[in-house]
């Protein structure tokens, strides 16, 4: 299956690789190439991780890797990468926002 990686997670791999930079530049460019690879994954086995037990109507998946969660989406063709965040980050209330 063909893995979309969203402007938005995109820019959390940017975010996390200059984090990781400050104290290991090598480890920094090493990491986001393996979140990549990680993303790139989820199209052999999509249905592998299970949905977010709080939100199942979003359709949102949740693939540890390592200290983060990679978030995606499945459509018909697709597996859209939504965000990646740390996993100590509260990103359900940052997904699910109630306004």
């Amino acid at each position: 299956m063909k893995v979309v990686i969203t402007d938005e997670a995109l820019s959390d791999i940017s975010s996390i690789t200059k984090f990781i930079k400050k104290n290991n530049p090598p480890r920094a460019i090493s990491f986001a190439l393996e979140l990549r690879d990680a993303c790139r994954q989820l199209g052999n086995s999509p249905s592998a991780f299970a949905a977010l037990s709080d939100y199942p109507e979003s359709g949102i998946r949740r693939r540890p890797y390592g200290s983060y969660v990679i978030l995606y989406r499945i459509t018909d063709t697709t597996v859209e990468i939504l965000h990646i965040f740390h996993g100590a980050q509260d990103y359900e209330s940052i997904l699910f926002r109630q306004e």
